[in-house]
């Protein structure tokens, strides 16, 4: 990755904040089912790694379990405190996380695993990882087998230039075992404005000048004038992986 590279990802890794109040309106839960598959049911001492606004975290909790949030942006913290105050959430990133040596049984991050820089972010986060311990690593697709799903893709593409995730998974290796994985299908109930807010929380389009994100919300609000979809249809997407002994 080239410099300019590297300051772009940076970019708008940073922008979530200026639209944390959008994130919470537009962003999708995570089905149950993929949860249960990502965290085992033993674990006691579970991290959501990047928590954003909450999404995943608040489908995290159990009888005996303590739940911990670690996320960089201000913004989304605060946001994150008052949907879910009773919850502690911490400063933090993938390659610093302000946890002890071998105190956390399951170790989870979704939405968030390619801002991280894997050289330092694997280490890190065995390091917090008793032995036997889980990550868990989730995104939420939409499906663009859909039609108008393929449209909305089409249309961020044309005006956003949205790039292709590089989810990183590959990259976990050694100390971990080898990598799971499982994809869910779902749909999840949306209006028309949750989708426009789905939208504008993508860091692509928070970065946009405004004129062009402008012409990006425009060509978006026709699309869901014409089609008035009820529901947005997902493929959530996971992978999970144990450390193993130290």
């Amino acid at each position: 990755m080239t410099t300019a590279e590297e300051h772009e990802k940076y970019r708008q890794a940073s922008s979530f904040g200026a639209a944390a109040d959008a994130y919470e309106r537009g962003r999708p839960p995570y089905p149950p089912e993929a949860v249960a598959w990502l965290v085992p049911e033993h674990a006691r001492t579970v991290v959501d790694l990047g928590a954003g606004t909450g999404k995943l975290t608040r489908a995290l909790p159990a009888p005996g379990r303590d739940v911990v949030a670690v996320e960089p942006s201000a913004g989304m913290r605060e946001q994150f405190s008052r949907v879910l105050p009773d919850v502690r959430v911490l400063d933090g990133t993938g390659e610093a996380i302000p946890l002890p040596d071998a105190s956390v049984d399951a170790l989870v991050c979704a939405q968030a695993w390619h801002w991280v820089d894997p050289r330092r972010a694997v280490p890190e986060a065995a390091r917090v990882l008793r032995s036997g311990g889980r990550l868990g690593l989730v995104w939420n697709l939409r499906d663009v087998s859909v039609p108008w799903v393929a449209e909305l893709d089409r249309i961020l593409r044309d005006c956003a230039a949205a790039p292709t995730e590089d989810r990183q998974v590959g990259r976990l290796g050694t100390p971990f075992g080898a990598i799971e994985r499982q994809d869910f299908r779902w749909s999840h109930p949306m209006t028309a404005e949750e989708v426009m807010d789905m939208v504008a929380s993508r860091s692509y389009v928070i970065t946009l000048e405004p004129a062009a994100r402008a012409e990006l919300l425009g060509r978006v609000h026709a699309l869901l004038d014409a089609t008035r979809p009820r529901d947005m249809p997902y493929v959530t997407e996971c992978y999970r992986a144990e450390l193993g002994s130290r």
